[in-house]
């Protein structure tokens, strides 16, 4: 579960220290824990991967992530759930599984490495042309 939080026309997102997509920028997100709701899971998320508080809402965007090796066996299968997410309170800073944490502007993607995905959800909400 992910969350899609922007302010001051700037997307929080995190550069991933761990596979899949390690060392692209990635909307924060992670897995879901055992009797955790979805909503609860993406703002626990996006605290622990960087340090920002969040109020959660409407589901924005879904998609399946494959990635398979060298010999096309699935390495990776996850259903990621993307919400959208008003800020409250905190300063980004990377942890827990991201290397860093920043407040992003459209501009400024076109110079990192982007996850695909995450490219695909911020068009799909208008953040990106």
């Amino acid at each position: 579960m992910g969350a899609i939080t922007v302010k001051d026309r700037k997307v929080l997102l995190v550069k991933r220290g761990i596979e899949p997509s390690k060392g692209l920028w990635a909307i924060p997100g992670g897995m879901l824990k055992l009797g955790e709701t979805l909503q609860e899971c993406a703002a626990r998320e996006i605290l622990e991967e960087t340090g920002i508080r969040i109020k959660v809402g409407d589901c924005v965007y879904v998609f399946d992530f494959l990635e398979r090796d060298g010999e096309r066996k699935i390495k990776f299968h996850f259903v990621v759930v993307d919400f959208a997410a008003d800020y409250i309170s905190g300063e980004p800073r990377g942890a827990d599984d991201a290397l860093d944490a920043r407040w992003l502007s459209p501009e400024e993607l076109n110079r990192l490495p982007v996850a695909k995905n995450t490219l695909k959800a911020l068009r799909s909400i208008g953040f990106l042309p």
